[in-house]
């Protein structure tokens, strides 16, 4: 076979925002499938804000990259060899293959996907793990219902934009929050949102008490911090605050700044949980099902913000934490 893998290894445990010299590029020969295995050869790979976490060390819901590991993501992916009778070559298949050209698979939570359907960055994207982890977040951890205020953060980001869709395909009202004129333009007139907050130029508890006066009855909450303060403050009567992400808070070196308006939730007969999309492991092709009809019927739109070349990983995951993404981001493997 005579190929050669190039990726990503974690080197060091970063401090505040990651830096290059946190990974290693390797490159290395690429080993033949052995039985039960198959090649993998990685077209897109995501770059997700949860990356930042899983570079820790300590206790959370999935075991840290080890020093010395290929950084774990999510990719799809195109079968270059097998000796797996239920994967055969030019299959298109999604995993968690790693930040790497090549990746080695038994099978093990691979799904096989469907390129003649859907573009493929569209697997990792809105009929992927954001769109899950939307899907799931809203209507089962939320229980958003129809007639509902839906506030959502990051509401430009991968999961933003599908969670905020779902809202209005479900008859919610949709307000979302985001950084910049740019962004609150395209989920407001491209996506449909009722409502944009832009949280740098506006003062968001203000903007919530115009765009929410019966308060909010679910607030999905990718960023944390100030802005789940004031979404704390704005709560509606049994709310629930849907807990998916902090990326605000992810690269502080002086600890996690917690919600100072959690009383909200007592006066207000509310409710606050977390959840990690995993756990809706075997309902995934459920709601990838669902969600496709929508997007076959117009309802659901995606987009992709897509950089090439495995070697610009370091930098382009910074994207996320300066906010520069609309959509999905993702790397372009280099053919």
């Amino acid at each position: 076979m005579n190929l050669v893998n190039h990726g990503f290894r974690l080197a060091a445990r970063p401090v505040g925002l990651p830096k290059r010299s946190d990974w290693n590029y390797v490159e290395e020969p690429v080993r033949e499938p052995g039985e039960g295995e198959f090649l993998v050869k990685n077209l897109y790979i995501s770059l997700d804000p949860a990356m930042r976490g899983w570079m820790n060390e300590g206790r959370s819901y999935i075991a840290p990259v080890e020093i010395g590991a290929v950084m774990r993501a999510m990719a799809v992916g195109r079968v270059m060899a097998s000796k797996n009778p239920s994967f055969t070559v030019g299959d298109h298949v999604t995993g968690m293959f790693g930040m790497q050209e090549y990746a080695l698979s038994n099978g093990t939570s691979v799904n096989k996907v469907d390129a003649k359907l859907a573009p493929l960055p569209i697997y990792i994207g809105a009929l992927g793990g954001a769109g899950l982890t939307a899907y799931f977040g809203l209507l089962e951890v939320g229980q958003a219902k129809a007639g509902e205020t839906v506030v959502i953060s990051g509401a430009a980001g991968a999961v933003g934009i599908v969670a905020g869709q779902i809202a209005k395909i479900k008859g919610c009202q949709a307000v979302g929050i985001a950084g910049g004129p740019e962004k609150c333009r395209y989920i407001k007139e491209e996506l449909g949102f009722d409502a944009a907050i832009d949280y740098k130029s506006e003062d968001v508890t203000q903007a919530l008490r115009q765009h929410c006066p019966k308060g909010i009855d679910v607030y999905f909450d990718n960023v944390g911090g100030d802005i789940l303060d004031a979404a704390l403050a704005n709560l509606a009567r049994y709310g629930r605050v849907v807990i998916c992400g902090a990326i605000s808070q992810y690269n502080n070196t002086s600890g996690i700044k917690g919600p100072s308006n959690y009383l909200s939730l007592l006066v207000n007969h509310g409710r606050m949980e977390g959840f990690v999309v995993f756990e809706y492991a075997a309902r995934y092709q459920e709601a990838a099902r669902e969600m496709a009809g929508w997007m076959m019927a117009g309802k659901l739109k995606s987009r992709e913000d897509i950089v090439e070349g495995l070697e610009t990983f370091p930098e382009t995951l910074l994207r996320l934490f300066r906010g520069e993404n609309i959509g999905k981001l993702m790397i372009k493997v280099s053919d």
